[in-house]
């Protein structure tokens, strides 16, 4: 019996892994759909390699964790202010936004979808990119 109750405690532990850092990956906006082509990680490189003018990778980490490491290209707008830089982010614009889960990237896209904003498309944990391509540094 307990060697069942040990399995299942671990199934049960790599279900709500999964669903803390993949549930959102892929979320888009009602005119974000487009940016799915870029949700597996060779794709988005080729968008890295040869960058698009409309749209962005945003990086809404905290400014010390981008410093150390972000997708090449990405450009920083914390969690914490990216309400308050909103100026800087059209709505035209076709936004791929990432953090360390998605959680947090879900969070800000929930607050972009109140704000009016309809092009985006959470891409998850930029690790997916990481682990594969590495990242660049400040």
């Amino acid at each position: 019996m307990m060697k069942k109750q040990k399995y299942f405690f671990a199934v049960c532990i790599l279900i709500a892994v999964n669903c803390i850092t993949g549930c959102y990956e892929g979320y888009t906006g009602s005119e974000g759909e487009i940016l799915k082509q870029y949700l597996d990680p060779p794709k988005l490189k080729e968008l890295v390699d040869k960058p698009k003018v409309e749209i962005w990778i945003i990086d809404v980490r905290p400014e010390d964790a981008f410093r150390k490491a972000h997708i090449p290209t990405a450009k920083n707008f914390p969690s914490s202010r990216v309400m308050e830089r909103l100026g800087e982010l059209p709505k035209t614009q076709y936004l791929i936004v990432t953090c360390e889960t998605g959680g947090r990237a879900q969070m800000v896209i929930r607050r972009l979808e109140k704000a009016g904003y309809t092009r985006f498309m959470n891409w998850g944990a930029n690790s997916r990119y990481f682990n594969v391509y590495g990242s660049v540094s400040e």
